[in-house]
């Protein structure tokens, strides 16, 4: 099993930018994709962005595409996600994700973002 450890995370005004980091405890190339996914009060944990590690391929939510950019650097072990003119509906508290080739996933314990004026 991995640790995955977030960080980044804060207070933003509408507009801003904040740029989120899960660091790995080992190799992430020893994992198959990687992503962040949110979760609100009281609202569904929904996937924002991944990345297949190996080949960098990336997908994004419609709510955040053109906005959000989901990065690797492997020689640092770590994963980023730079989110671009934020607004209060990104309010959440992010998870970052590592999913093996066989299919098992690691959480780490969030980072809260809050977009507030």
């Amino acid at each position: 099993q991995v640790q995955l450890v977030e960080s980044g995370g804060g207070l933003v005004q509408p507009g801003g930018s904040l740029r989120l980091s899960c660091a790995a405890s080992g190799s992430i190339v020893s994992a198959y994709a990687m992503g962040w996914y949110r979760q609100a009060p009281g609202k569904q944990r929904e996937l924002v962005a991944n990345i297949i590690i190996s080949r960098g391929s990336t997908f994004y939510a419609d709510s955040v595409k053109g906005r959000f950019t989901i990065s690797r650097d492997n020689a640092k072990n770590t994963v980023y996600l730079q989110m671009n003119s934020l607004k209060p509906e990104d309010t959440a508290v992010y998870y970052c994700n590592a999913q093996t080739h066989y299919g098992s996933d690691n959480w780490g314990q969030g980072t809260q973002v809050t977009v507030s004026s």
